[in-house]
């Protein structure tokens, strides 16, 4: 069958999407791109926001309107949290996040029975089941798309932090996580493919190990696959601030292959503010993590995410939260307006942000984090830098350092998934300037 596969949502989705493909080619399936006319449609659904699921449906129909007569299966988050009113939409199949080899399995079988029958059956097949008591965590082929240099390993599923903004815990479930033995299986075999950085991949790293009964947490993974892959980039996913003490620290920075880039969950730089999205940590803590990092490493990379306009965000909350991040001194930012998200405790809280104001902070707050970006750029004008290049685009070689900044280089070679010592010269836009040494 002609197959075409549209995802939405997080690198989790990415990965659980490149998984299927690699399971419908060994199947014997042939994929298109989503814009061609295929047999059967596959939306990899995400419930974030309620705007996700806007755009999940907005996909669904269209897949509906490129060839009536397809056969259209939506999983994912969305479909896990609302699978009636994804089986409203007038598919075929509607399945969650979890069981994805099942979900393939059904959906040739009903692909067999339309093409035996000749019709389409009269109600959606729906699948979706209690993600709450799933204990099991699903191993899927790890991998990247063709050409990559970087692939993703999923080590983990599900979350139970709750916090008060997010949905995500009742569309995937607790916590599972891929026993240790097996990642570094996987590790190893991503390396012999080629792969030159791995993406340690989850809904919330931090929480790896927490049901498995070896008493392992995400510090000793992280060893393992470091020295089992030697000349292989270990990077790691976002973290939950308080995994970054300083026994975290004193451990990881002697592994000479992991990527000193730290994405760390924050959403907002106002006690009050984290209070009320019930996270677990307060300003001062958060800031004890950034301070080990730089203690223990030279000017690596610090991301993180921020959410503004949060219910009940006083102006004077938001400035709180904009002296954070200057004092944080962020290398990049992940900025986002809060969106209501039926289902959540945030929906139903007083003093809601205005979608004016929202967007006014927003806009302030990218101020700040591009100056902060721009001055971490400048920071490396005139050093070295080790690079991974992925590809060549108006004649210059694109590639990421360790710390995940994006360099380019002017290169009449290929330097596709090789790795080479770069000087940095510039800083355009986002990106910094180099040359081969």
């Amino acid at each position: 069958m002609k197959i075409a596969i549209y995802t939405l949502g997080c690198k989790v989705n990415q990965y659980e999407t490149q998984a299927m493909e690699a399971e419908l080619l060994r199947r014997g399936h042939q994929l298109v791109p989503f814009e061609e006319r295929a047999d059967v449609y596959i939306v990899n659904t995400c419930a974030v926001t309620a705007m996700s699921g806007h755009k999940s449906r907005q996909i669904v129909r269209r897949c509906k309107k490129q060839n009536p007569a397809g056969l259209v299966a939506v999983c994912g988050c969305y479909a896990q949290t609302d699978p009636k009113a994804v089986g409203s939409l007038g598919v075929d199949l509607v399945s969650g996040p979890d069981r994805r080899m099942a979900f393939l399995d059904e959906l040739e079988q009903l692909a067999a029975a339309r093409a035996e029958t000749g019709s389409a059956q009269p109600a959606p097949k729906i699948t979706v089941g209690n993600i709450m008591s799933t204990k099991i965590f699903e191993e899927l082929p790890a991998g990247g798309l063709e050409g990559r240099t970087r692939a993703m390993l999923k080590v983990e599923d599900g979350c139970v932090n709750f916090c008060s903004y997010c949905i995500i815990p009742y569309a995937r479930g607790p916590v599972r996580s891929l026993p240790p033995e097996k990642a570094v299986e996987e590790a190893k075999a991503l390396a012999e493919k080629g792969y030159k950085e791995i993406v340690l991949t989850g809904i919330e790293i931090s929480s790896w190990g927490r049901d498995l009964k070896n008493a392992l947490e995400l510090t000793d993974l992280v060893e393992a696959l470091c020295a089992a892959v030697p000349h292989c980039r270990i990077r790691l996913g976002s973290l939950e601030p308080r995994t970054v003490t300083e026994e975290f620290c004193r451990r990881v920075s002697g592994l000479h292959n992991l990527c000193p880039h730290f994405h760390l969950s924050m959403q907002s730089g106002c006690d009050a503010t984290l209070k009320r999205m019930n996270r677990k940590y307060d300003t001062a803590r958060y800031y004890e993590s950034v301070e080990l990092l730089r203690k223990y490493y030279v000017n690596p990379g610090i991301t993180t995410d921020l959410i503004v306009g949060f219910p009940g965000e006083t102006e004077e909350e938001f400035g709180q939260t904009l002296e954070f991040l200057q004092k944080c001194a962020f290398t990049a930012m992940h900025i986002f307006p809060y969106s209501r998200r039926p289902g959540t405790p945030a929906d139903k809280m007083p003093d809601q942000v205005p979608n004016q104001t929202k967007q006014e902070r927003a806009h302030r707050a990218a101020q700040v984090a591009q100056a902060l970006q721009q001055a971490y750029l400048e920071s490396w004008v005139g050093q070295e830098l080790p690079i991974l290049f992925e590809e060549e685009k108006d004649h210059l070689w694109r590639g990421h350092a360790p710390n995940y900044v994006e360099v380019w280089v002017d290169s009449s070679k290929s330097l596709h998934n090789t790795e080479k010592a770069v000087r940095i010269t510039g800083v355009r836009e986002s990106s910094l300037l180099g040359t081969l040494l």
